[in-house]
């Protein structure tokens, strides 16, 4: 996820892991209860419902139709101009709890239906690899999910589901903690090398290494077998509700999610913004790849070990001797060992892309996968902060494209982070380029032939932020945006004025990003109005808790 500050983050015990609470209590003081419209606009809204349901089944046929003509055929992109932008909701990270039950379901119940009300196309969920394998190997629990895609559908909205192999917790924006399975635990306290572990020899528990994605290592089975077990039991279990209420499928290959290394680990004050980071290849399993491809480039040297000059999390390039303007990163060696270092994360992603493809191919949904939005130093010549993460993007060099390539050739959507971001809102000092680092993933997105999505990478509410949404799926440069994810559902995002930037922000993108004002007067028989919000804001609102 990209950053620009440390945001505070709380952690419970994992002794307390089944008493998990959304951030802030944040559904159980939703303040939206007394939003009910009148008798003559519940008739009138039900009317209108039935008949865009009926509109919108044959639209969604017809283009499942167009869809299956053109299957060998790319895909042509709309650039935000025209076009409507439905707008998703990421729902709170503890959403379905440690015991494996829908978190707070009647609060739920009253957020759909708020987000409904607002022209919200539908939510995002994590399904956590510790919450659904976590009794076994292979026995699978998705009862709180079920419950979840059942509320989602009764209340006519979408669904995106992230195949979530990562750990939640230790990373910006985490409120609780759910790690991975106790089964993959005790493998990992077995063998250490099974995460990925920087030149100091610190173990990172949040994702199983790339390194060993081949390797039968858990429980007899490669970790790209125990993903597509996990993938092909979801698709079995919500089979008849692919391609319908359940929209897309990102497939998680990284930590938080995205595809990278975890470079700037934030838990217990590892890393802080801006610092560079650090390479993730000392396990065991990827020293023995460096080795292996250094010896066929017939440079045994190089495989010995990562760069000695890169130096450590918290510095800035020039602090080191790889990543300065003129370092080591411009050198044969640097050269080789970047290709090594992205080269098996592209390969990692094309690997579990195609295991998704095989198993969601003809169901109807999606996929889609998240590249992190990494802007610090991008105004350095070597990037320093991307490369640590796997992306070789340099002054001179696109890392995005080969991206987007291997995305394209399995039909995924690129979702990308940071899209709420501008230059001038960073520090000076830490080189940043949020809007640049934007522009270029567009057009990499464009050249190669692939949708893309977006996300906000931090939690605002401002209207400032939503208009650079806006603009990015205005622009004519590169792709525009197919579908966008706010980040996150919470108490706050229901207070006044914010809640009526998002009502504004969606109606703006379902008009292909125009930018729109709601009205002061309600004339359309609906309560998304500036007065209908004021007026509840004047009164002593009921809490949703109540309900």
């Amino acid at each position: 996820m990209a950053l620009t500050l440390r945001s505070a983050t709380s952690f419970i015990n994992l002794k307390d892991i089944k008493s998990l609470k959304a951030p802030d209590e944040l559904l159980g003081t939703i303040c939206f209860a007394k939003m009910r419209p009148s008798c003559r606009l519940r008739a009138k809204n039900l009317m209108q419902e039935a008949q865009f349901t009926h509109d919108k089944q044959l639209t969604m046929e017809g283009k499942k139709s167009e869809k299956r003509e053109k299957l060998h055929e790319l895909p042509i992109f709309h650039h935000g101009n025209d076009s409507k932008v439905p707008v998703f909701v990421m729902l709170p990270l503890d959403t379905v709890t440690f015991a494996g039950h829908l978190n707070k379901p009647r609060a739920m119940n009253a957020s759909l239906m708020a987000l409904k009300s607002a022209g919200a196309e539908g939510v995002m969920v994590d399904a956590w690899w510790g919450l659904v394998e976590k009794e076994g190997p292979l026995k699978y629990n998705w009862e709180g999910y079920a419950e979840l895609i059942h509320m989602v559908q009764k209340h006519g909205l979408k669904i995106q589901v992230v195949m979530s192999f990562h750990q939640c917790g230790g990373n910006v924006g985490d409120s609780c903690n759910i790690p991975l399975p106790p089964w993959v635990l005790e493998e990992i306290s077995n063998n250490p090398d099974l995460v990925y572990t920087d030149k100091s020899g610190r173990r990172n528990p949040e994702y199983i290494s790339l390194g060993c994605d081949t390797i039968p290592l858990l429980k007899g089975r490669t970790p790209i077998q125990v993903y597509t077990d996990y993938m092909r039991s979801f698709r079995d279990r919500f089979r008849e509700y692919l391609g319908g209420v359940v929209q897309e499928i990102q497939v998680g290959m990284g930590p938080c999610g995205e595809l990278r290394y975890p470079a700037y680990p934030e838990s217990n004050g590892t890393w802080r913004f801006p610092g560079i980071g650090e390479f993730q290849c000392y396990d065991k399993y990827m020293r023995a790849s460096l080795e292996a491809s250094a010896e066929v480039m017939g440079k045994n040297d190089w495989g010995r070990s990562g760069p000695h000059d890169s130096g450590q999390y918290n510095q800035f390039p020039e602090d080191t001797g790889f990543f300065r303007r003129d370092g080591t990163w411009k050198s044969e060696y640097g050269q080789f060992f970047m290709e090594w270092y992205a080269g098996k994360l592209i390969q990692h992603g094309d690997r579990i892309l195609a295991a998704a493809k095989g198993i969601f191919q003809g169901t109807g949904a999606k996929l889609s996968g998240k590249v992190a939005g990494i802007h610090w130093h991008y105004r350095t010549r070597s990037h320093a902060a991307e490369l640590t993460a796997g992306y070789y993007n340099t002054r001179n060099r696109d890392g995005y494209l080969q991206i987007a390539q291997m995305l394209a050739k399995h039909g995924v959507v690129l979702n990308f982070t940071c899209m709420e971001m501008k230059d001038r809102e960073q520090p000076e000092h830490a080189n940043c380029s949020p809007e640049g680092l934007v522009r270029q993933v567009k057009m990499a997105t464009r050249t190669a032939g692939v949708e893309l999505a977006g996300e906000n990478a931090l939690e605002r509410y401002d209207a400032g932020s939503y208009e650079q949404v806006l603009a990015t799926s205005r622009s004519d440069s590169g792709n525009g945006l197919s579908a966008f994810t706010y980040l996150r559902l919470n108490k706050k995002l229901f207070e006044g004025e914010n809640w009526r930037h998002l009502v504004e922000f969606v109606k703006s993108m379902s008009e292909g990003g125009r930018s729109t004002r709601l009205p002061e007067c309600d004339s359309s028989g609906s309560d998304l109005y500036v007065g209908f919000i004021k007026e509840k804001n004047e009164k002593k609102i009921k809490e949703a808790a109540l309900v």
